[in-house]
């Protein structure tokens, strides 16, 4: 890996060390000084009821080991673990529901801030939803797609709408085991419930449940998240942009955004080119203005890259402002930021810290808010100190990849065809796909283990989805730059990807964009010649850094859809064999999909490497023979 101690990238560690030098501590320093709970890392821990903390410090199975309610050790492990499967679907979900509401108040005239910029996508989406789309005003179709959508998160009877996304011997699967989720917040509810005091004991059941639960996440509320983005937004096609510390200028009013909700980030973007704003710029002294993203993908935004980077761009002492929403954001920014002259402002109602400026997002009256922030900013910008660490690199970056881009919807990609790349992956000149998805983490070498893996996967003819963390410590790495990667990749992928016009390494975005991997896949079967359902495809999702629970639920419907998936670090549910094993095996044989937990990097290559020579090999497929 790289020679650094704690960042796989060399420009984050020099800010770290330079921060250091001033005292100013940051989440590797915490890592560093705060070592993992010896029974709560494991699973081995439960604070359900008030007669515990019950901790299992030396139990195992074989001695039956109880809590003081009598719940034994694999009860505990496999209760703790749905409900972080049950936290994340929560977290993606609540973010689709707020997108879900905008697009109604859009369709229905009542807020006149956003509009409609995929109509396409808008009749796309009716379809799969069974709404008649012939000669409708897009704002009548768009009200019922929304509402039909909102449904799915108070339902109480019946299935998802979009679980006839899925092919139909994956369905098969899950309707076999009972795993097909009813509604997104009844999902929710009934896996707190389940894992209340005195409920369900049986390890087996509580973690179908997580992978019920979950599904509801993959196959409800991260698809819906990504889909009334492009329909509200604009579905994302390839993009030419800049990643890196470097992206922030002397020069320039820096202005970084950090979360997951697009639509502030949207009007933005909007007011950065507005006449008065530009002059307003000038007046104070600087060229321009910057807008720098971390964990987004749209329209180019420069990326500054993943969660344990924010910390770090504001110890270069050029930040404006900080605009936050929720999710993955730290609460030690307004503590960084006292150092210096950056402003902190929040915007979530539900995400406040303590400390910041809270100027409240509302979806109808978002430009102005936009404009209070930029304003702000630029205000903040002679009040700098001098004080800091400037760095200057970057790099570029391809990013803002789809489902749709990728099939011609919208005309920007006219050599790739699924047909195309299933041939390639018959063939054995690609030898398998993997998404490498996830946080970065500080307990390792942040980022530093995404970019390893990636490299090693595209020389080996893997071709990589990325999203989210792992597609900004790819960004930072130059491996989003197709003109490097290419030069990186085996020769048969090379040679695929510049038949179908492609880089080795497609960024799809966020985190909520997973989904998109699984319509992918789901295009991949319907396609063909391959599989007849998503589990058996030569696939693997890799999430090497992971740490939120969102990224357990994210595990979770990969995994019930059929897809072996590897988290890197120690395992959470360690403490119990029985439950890995059912995480493993079970589920393998259930579903064709899996859940492993494994600190080695290494090992995690191989794993993957052999998950996929095993799919090739059940279906038939040509050997995989490096190098042609």
């Amino acid at each position: 890996m790289h020679d650094c101690r704690m960042s796989g990238n060399k420009a984050a560690e020099q800010i770290i060390q330079w921060g250091r030098s001033y005292w100013m501590e940051t989440c590797f320093d915490r890592a560093q000084a705060l070592k993992p709970c010896p029974s709560g890392a494991t699973g081995a821990c439960c604070r359900i009821c008030h007669m515990g903390p019950c901790r299992f410090v030396h139990g195992s199975e074989d001695r039956v080991e109880k809590g003081i309610c009598g719940s034994k050790l694999t009860t505990v492990v496999a209760r703790n673990f749905l409900r972080m499967a049950a936290a994340g679907t929560a977290a993606h979900s609540d973010h689709a529901r707020e997108l879900a509401l905008l697009l109604l108040k859009v369709a229905r005239g009542e807020t006149k801030e956003f509009d409609i910029k995929d109509a396409k996508k808008l009749s796309r989406v009716a379809g799969i939803l069974g709404i008649e789309t012939d000669g409708r005003d897009k704002y009548e179709l768009a009200e019922e797609v929304a509402k039909r959508i909102i449904d799915d998160f108070g339902r109480q009877w019946g299935i998802l709408n979009y679980i006839k996304r899925a092919p139909l011997k994956t369905r098969e699967r899950w309707e076999k085991w009972n795993i097909i989720p009813v509604g997104i917040d009844r999902e929710v509810a009934e896996a707190l419930h389940r894992t209340n005091i005195g409920v369900d004991h049986d390890p087996e059941s509580l973690l179908l449940s997580a992978l019920r639960v979950s599904i509801a996440d993959g196959w409800g509320g991260s698809m819906i998240a990504s889909d009334i983005s492009d329909i509200l937004f604009g579905t994302p096609s390839p993009h030419k942009s800049e990643a890196g510390f470097g992206i922030f200028s002397d020069e320039m009013v820096n202005l970084l955004v950090i979360g997951h909700n697009p639509a502030l980030s949207e009007k933005l973007l909007e007011v950065l080119s507005e006449p008065d704003i530009i002059e307003y710029v000038h007046s104070k002294g600087a060229q321009g203005i910057v807008l720098g993203d971390i964990f987004g993908m749209r329209h180019g935004i420069p990326s500054a890259g993943g969660f344990t980077n924010q910390e770090l761009c504001l110890i270069m002492g050029i930040i404006e402002a900080v605009v936050v929403d929720a999710q993955c954001v730290m609460p030690t920014l307004p503590d960084l930021a006292y150092n210096f002259h950056t402003k902190v402002i929040t915007t979530s109602s539900k995400a406040h810290l303590p400390g910041a400026l809270h100027i409240p997002y509302d979806a109808h009256k978002a430009m102005e808010t936009a404009r209070e922030i930029v304003t702000l900013a630029i205000d903040n910008y002679p009040n700098r100190t001098g004080m800091g660490e400037k760095v200057k690199e970057k790099t570029a970056v391809l990013s803002g990849f789809s489902p749709e881009c990728l099939e011609n919807i919208n005309g920007d990609m006219v050599r790739f065809s699924f047909a195309q790349l299933n041939r390639a992956v018959r063939e054995g000149r690609i030898r398998g796909m993997v998404g490498l998805v996830g946080c970065d983490n500080p307990r390792v070498e942040a980022t530093g283990v995404h970019t390893c893996l990636a490299k090693e996967l595209v020389k080996d003819d893997v071709l990589v989805f990325t999203t989210e963390c792992g597609a900004a410590a790819c960004s930072l790495s130059a491996l989003l730059n197709p003109d490097e990667i290419l030069k990186e990749a085996g020769p048969g992928l090379r040679r695929t990807c510049e038949d179908l016009s492609i880089p080795p390494i497609l960024h799809l975005g966020s985190c909520n964009d997973n989904a998109r991997i699984l319509n992918m896949l789901s295009s991949i079967v319907a396609e063909g010649d391959l599989s007849e359902e998503i589990g058996g495809l030569p696939v693997v999702i890799i999430a090497p850094e992971w740490m939120a629970e969102k990224e357990i639920a994210a595990g979770c419907y990969f995994a019930a859809s059929g897809i072996p998936v590897i988290m890197g670090g120690p395992s959470p549910v360690e403490a119990s064999q029985d439950v890995e094993k059912i995480m493993t095996e079970e589920w393998y044989e259930k579903f064709k999909g899996a859940i492993h937990f494994e600190p080695d990097y290494e090992k995690i290559y191989d794993l993957a490497i052999e998950y996929i020579d095993r799919a090739r090999e059940a279906l038939d497929l040509e050997v995989y023979e490096f190098g042609r």
